[in-house]
């Protein structure tokens, strides 16, 4: 996952710690994945539309698909800005055989990247708001209701050090017209949430961006 105007952290590498079960990413993304199965499980017989916001190598969403029965409904576009990630994600894809799987090489904070996609019933937004200042995650979860479909989900990343804005994501996702639906506790050492969508999705915003990234 990258995104235009930082590149001091090597975004390639930065999956290294996938491979470690033990590591705090890892565990995140057992986390992602379970709560990407149950939302597969419980989704209405027919097409499914996913988004993937700084998708990186898309394990989150592929390694799921690759074994769902609901595989074959799902078209779903993985927008990236890191050409080895997303060239690893168009791989896996591939090679699993997910015919409905788009992999966007481009800055994901721009809007139009997920034109004619979007609503999604599906929209994952995660290893963004750790990466981003308050104010541009704020305004992220306003950009997830011109994302996201009456009824999808959201799935979401946040780190819970201090101060810890996991309990004011919560709150932003409430204002925008979204209820609770899952959220990790905090002893869990990191945050990972679901929402639900339950207002009307808003006009996409063509040209519009939703964050920066922060250089470290």
């Amino acid at each position: 996952m990258a995104v235009e105007g930082t590149n001091e952290r090597d975004w390639h590498r930065w999956h290294d710690d996938y491979t470690d079960p033990t590591s705090p990413l890892s565990r995140r993304l057992a986390t992602v994945q379970a709560r990407i199965r149950e939302f597969l499980d419980a989704a209405a017989p027919g097409p499914v539309r996913v988004v993937s916001v700084c998708a990186g190598q898309g394990r989150d969403l592929l390694d799921v698909l690759a074994a769902h029965p609901r595989r074959a409904d799902v078209t779903a576009r993985l927008v990236e800005l890191d050409p080895r990630n997303a060239r690893a994600a168009a791989d896996a894809a591939r090679a699993a055989g997910l015919d409905g799987v788009e992999v966007v090489v481009g800055d994901a904070a721009v809007v139009d990247r997920y034109a004619g996609l979007v609503p999604a019933d599906l929209v994952l937004v995660c290893g963004v708001f750790g990466n981003v200042t308050d104010e541009d995650v704020r305004r992220t979860v306003g950009y997830c209701a011109q994302l996201c479909a009456t009824g999808g989900t959201v799935v979401w990343t946040r780190h819970r050090r201090e101060p810890d804005l996991v309990p004011r994501v919560c709150e932003w996702f409430a204002a925008e017209g979204f209820e609770p639906g899952w959220l990790s506790p905090p002893e869990a050492g990191f945050g990972v949430g679901t929402h639900r969508f339950t207002g009307t999705p808003r006009p996409l915003d063509r040209g519009g961006r939703m964050f920066t990234f922060v250089d470290r």
